[in-house]
């Protein structure tokens, strides 16, 4: 049994749709711990101020760690590594990884102390909005989640080296095991140290995160040491190749830490509902886009060295074909499941009624632009594929000050006192609610994403070539049966709440799994009357083995 396990850990991968059907796998099972941490965050706290301050607490740390985590990350370091494994002599790759080490350390240990003491003045500038009292909670927040930057960054390192020797399955385990210390910290650490219990719950995650990966490490006899002779011109590539990629996240990052500071205005309880919203819209990015696009990387890299650049086209426009007809339906059916999404997965203890509505508003309007979110995060890793970083960086940064504009705007403009907000209030459901105008803040995202996948589109078809027609076709497809199944989702939902008990949480269960597996017949109805490629292409996949394909994960992007 034992050795069939170990056998499976180094079980080689085949096709793009295997390999993003075994990501999607792990990334559901972080996800669905993740859904879990939130769910008793909600219950304990309530879309509140402690959830304010705790949200509040990680933009700081969570742009240290994309700033610097992202140079020893698994999609940078991998090609370095498994090239100075080729020899016989793995002292290269030892002093490599003590350089990389040692250097990451010099660096990040000194900067965390200096924000450790710079916390009060940087805790003022996340959350402009928040009293002294709370301010003084999200210094010590901060300072306590400072310890994860670090924690992670060597995780992003031990990674590398994990899926350079194939123990890809200990890999995908990491998120899963960064979760479970959160959630402890909710049950166990919370009742004896409080506020700050959560705090400690994150570090816990995040050391579990790299700690699972240090035996196997070991046995290879690759763990890195500290040393005082940094080899630096090994570490000068490793630099330049990561800083489109850490000045791209850290845009990303600045962004949400900009909207965090404007929710902090609109009253107790905003910055959770813009979290849970962001949380809860990021399930399907993770299992969709991300999969996709990771899986799709080294086919992509692989055609366009060889110089096969319409090979490398045709595989790009598969994976977006695949993004597409996944993504549009998702769309549709989380707009129309919205409320029973949050309701099943957030509603309980000290999560209201109010609550959820204001977060089922947030969320439809963050997942309007999921196609977006998706297909964006292809166009990057195509662009890195082609190695050309400036484009891809070029455009996710002024997307990012984009959103920031946009919401500033809108602020200025003071949008909920024009006429029309009532009415998109109504739209939403949620007239009456307090705080409605922390919705501005998801609208002005989605409105940045649209901008930047047009540009996105406009400019790779520049770059390499018009798409065929089949990419418009299978939008078509997808958007006409998508519409259809949220139209019956919808007409379901009236029909169901007439003769279900909606004020249990069995009833609302009830009534989103009947009205979300109706949808989806009808999706797949419509989808094979068209006679859709991409639903015949699925299939094949599914009846061959996902077990041979080469797992390749993608590491955190945030903490």
């Amino acid at each position: 049994m034992v050795q069939r396990l170990l056998g499976w850990l180094n079980r080689e991968w085949g096709s793009l749709h295997q390999a993003a059907f075994l990501l999607s796998v792990s990334a559901l099972g972080s996800q669905f711990l993740a859904l879990i941490r939130d769910r008793l965050l909600a219950a304990k706290f309530g879309a509140g101020s402690e959830l304010d301050i705790y949200y509040a607490a990680f933009r700081i740390p969570d742009l240290l760690y994309v700033s610097l985590g992202s140079v020893v990350s698994v999609t940078i370091l991998i090609p370095f590594i498994v090239e100075r494994l080729k020899g016989d002599d793995h002292s290269v790759v030892r002093h490599f990884l003590d350089s990389l080490f040692s250097a990451f350390l010099l660096v990040m240990v000194p900067l965390i102390i200096i924000l450790w003491f710079l916390a009060p003045f940087l805790a003022s500038r996340v959350a402009p909005g928040f009293d002294s009292a709370a301010l003084d909670k999200l210094t010590m927040m901060m300072r306590i989640l400072l310890l994860s930057p670090l924690l992670l960054g060597l995780s992003n390192l031990f990674g590398s080296i994990t899926q350079s020797i194939n123990k890809f399955l200990i890999y995908a385990l990491c998120p899963l095991l960064y979760n479970v210390g959160i959630i402890l910290g909710i049950i166990f650490f919370y009742p004896t140290f409080g506020l700050s219990g959560l705090g400690f719950g994150v570090a816990l995650g995040a050391f579990l995160h790299g700690a699972i990966q240090l035996p196997g490490i070991r046995a290879s006899q690759l763990l890195p040491r500290f040393t005082r002779r940094i080899i630096w011109p090994d570490i000068w590539p490793v630099l330049i190749i990561s800083l489109p990629r850490t000045l791209t996240l850290g845009a990303n990052q600045l962004a949400l830490l900009v909207l965090v500071a404007f929710a902090t205005f609109f009253g107790a309880g905003s910055v959770a509902v813009f979290n849970f919203a962001f949380n809860l819209q990021s399930v399907p990015q993770a299992i969709i886009g991300i999969s996709y696009s990771v899986a799709a990387f080294p086919l992509l890299v692989r055609l366009f060295s060889n110089g096969e650049k319409k090979e490398f086209v045709d595989q790009m426009i598969n994976a977006m074909r695949h993004i597409l007809f996944w993504s549009i339906p998702a769309t549709v059916l989380f707009v129309v499941l919205r409320a029973q999404i949050v309701r099943v997965i957030l509603g309980a203890g000290r999560f209201d009624w109010q609550d959820t509505r204001l977060t089922a508003a947030a969320i439809a309007l963050f997942v309007v632009s999921l196609v977006g979110q998706n297909l964006i995060l292809l166009f990057v890793r195509a662009y890195y594929a082609a190695g050309q970083t400036r484009r891809p960086l070029v455009l996710n940064v002024c997307a990012s000050f984009l959103i920031i504009m946009i919401a500033w705007f809108l602020l200025r403009l003071n949008l909920t006192t024009f006429f029309g907000w009532n009415l998109f209030e109504r739209l939403l459901r949620v007239d009456g609610l307090a705080n409605t105008a922390v919705l501005i803040l998801p609208l002005a995202f989605s409105l940045g994403v649209f901008v930047n996948v047009i540009l996105f589109w406009w400019f790779f078809q520049k770059d390499f070539g018009r798409f065929p027609k089949v990419v418009d076709r299978a939008i078509a497809q997808s958007l006409i049966a998508s519409l259809l199944a949220g139209l019956v989702s919808y007409q379901t939902l009236n029909w169901s709440a007439r003769v279900l008990n909606l004020d249990t949480s069995l009833g609302i269960l009830t009534q989103g799994l009947t009205a979300g597996f109706l949808g989806l017949a009808i999706l797949i109805i419509t989808l094979r009357y068209f006679q859709n490629k991409e639903i015949g292409e699925i299939e094949k996949a599914l009846r061959e083995k996902l077990w041979r394909t080469k797992a390749i994960a993608p590491e955190p992007e945030g903490l």
